[in-house]
């Protein structure tokens, strides 16, 4: 490698985005320079992204981590959640603020959808998990409603794309977030026109497709000027968040691994060079979307931390008691083992207005003890978490096969709980680390358009020189493979 360089990697989730400032010499080093709120608001009807103030914080963490490296940035890169959009305009000019995933428009319509173009059809032309927050569904939703926005749009742009657009007057659309609209078709390689036609949504405005690592240029003069930059140049990383994480995973080269990107969703899946395709992969509602490289995740999303967020942000609106991750996995421990358990990802989860207390009504639902203290649902919570790991992780066992280690990245691999709960549930040895795998893969990303390193094996190579991973090895197997067992049987009178 050359002299150290600095880049800039622009992460934003759907609870909050950061700002980090990587320098790669013979390591990574990170600094998180700026940190700022996300979430949905509610507009003219709808759950909405607060778009321009995220805009906004954009700019002011590009201008923050500009200066604090005396101007001296050789690239930035921006990933975000995957599924949403913004319609550009004849102006260039967004039509109106991006709709939040979690919207209700799409209610009902994966059920619409079914009646124009059967789900088998639909599944072998994209290869996507079925979700009612896929891109597919909010268009469909959209065109629907009689708006008229489609065919007043000029260009779709997934939501990293519009800001890379803002960023540098530049339209296209990245591999990795595109794959998640399940409008993309993986074997032939491009948006699935056919099919958005048969659904009767409009195809005009699907830009072209850029694989990872396309450098788009430079900052808009006077953009740059305000930012405070010098000849940056804003690079495509795998702009969907998990593409960048799974970049990061530092698994060694030969051996047979899966991955468990963790966060408010977990997503869980292996790197194959191309798409599975499989009815059996349908029947497990499993997902093919892109990744670095050519590659595809082969994935399925978990309802992950979202549950624990939820109680935890019930408690200190509600009640006042506001409960640290430390003190929740504590207090998680300490409280009686095996004694209910719940689907992380049954509709009853989605949007409660108490998520204590669907968590309650839903083991009272199941025959179950229902959890009463907050100790208990929080065990209640992590225990049902590594179980349905366990239940994902076999049915990929059986479509792929020899899955050796579980390698868990993402800010959840810090909750020494979870993960230790996770290989005992699963197993197998876990290995948990870099908690900041979105904002290591997306550096690297940009490294390698940089020429600083050439493959994916070369990022993970300086991921594993530059970060600590901690292995946790399967305990009280007896225990969990029992609770495994019961566990099945409560999902099986949840939905009976």
């Amino acid at each position: 490698m050359a002299a150290s360089r600095k880049m800039i990697a622009i992460d934003l989730g759907a609870s909050s985005g950061r700002t980090i400032l990587g320098e790669l010499g013979k390591k990574l080093s990170l600094r998180e320079i700026h940190r700022f709120p996300n979430g949905p608001v509610s507009d003219s009807g709808r759950m909405r992204w607060d778009f321009d103030r995220l805009w906004q914080s954009v700019q002011e963490g590009i201008r923050r981590a500009s200066a604090n490296a005396g101007g001296d940035i050789a690239s930035l890169g921006l990933d975000t959640w995957g599924v949403d959009y913004g319609l550009l305009g004849e102006d260039g000019r967004l039509l109106e603020p991006p709709v939040h995933y979690r919207d209700s428009r799409t209610n009902g319509m994966m059920d619409f959808a079914f009646k124009r173009v059967p789900r088998k059809e639909i599944y072998e032309t994209t290869g996507l998990q079925f979700l009612q927050l896929n891109t597919l569904y909010q268009l469909l939703a959209e065109q629907t409603s009689g708006s008229g926005l489609l065919e007043k749009a000029k260009t779709l742009l997934m939501i990293p794309d519009v800001f890379d657009y803002l960023l540098t007057g530049i339209a296209k659309a990245e591999f990795t977030d595109v794959t998640t609209t399940q409008c993309y078709d993986p074997r032939a390689r491009g948006w699935a026109r056919p099919l958005l036609e048969r659904l009767g949504i409009p195809t005009h405005f699907l830009p072209e497709i850029i694989p990872p690592g396309t450098p788009l240029g430079a900052v808009r003069p006077e953009l740059a000027a305000r930012l405070e930059l010098h000849g940056a140049r804003v690079i495509a990383p795998g702009c969907h968040d998990t593409a960048s994480a799974v970049a990061a995973v530092p698994a060694r080269e030969g051996g047979k691994w899966a991955y468990l990107s963790s966060g408010t969703w977990s997503l869980m899946g292996v790197e194959l060079p191309e798409p599975h395709i499989t009815e059996t992969a349908l029947a497990y509602n499993f997902t093919n979307e892109g990744g670095i490289g050519g590659t595809f995740r082969f994935l399925k999303n978990i309802s992950g931390l979202w549950l624990l967020q939820e109680c935890l942000r019930y408690w200190r609106e509600h009640d006042g008691e506001d409960i640290s991750y430390a003190e929740a996995v504590a207090r998680a421990k300490a409280a009686r083992p095996f004694q209910s358990w719940v689907d992380p990802d049954a509709p009853d989860f989605n949007t409660p207005a108490s998520m204590p207390e669907a968590i309650s009504q839903y083991c009272s639902n199941t025959g179950q003890v229902v959890p009463r203290t907050r100790d208990e649902i929080l065990r209640t919570v992590f225990e049902s978490l590594a179980l349905k790991y366990r239940s994902v992780f076999d049915m990929l066992r059986e479509m792929v096969g020899g899955i050796q280690v579980l390698h868990i990245v993402g800010g959840g691999s810090a909750n020494e709980l979870l993960n230790q709960f996770s290989a005992n549930a699963l197993g197998v040895q876990v290995l948990a680390g870099p908690v900041e795998a979105t904002a290591i893969g997306n550096l690297m990303v940009q490294a390698m358009a940089l020429g600083e390193v050439r493959s994916t094996a070369e990022i993970r190579t300086v991921v594993r020189d530059s970060f600590p991973v901690t292995l946790f090895e399967p305990q009280d197997s007896g225990d969990w493979e029992d609770a495994y067992g019961r566990w099945r049987e409560v999902i099986v009178k949840s939905v009976a």
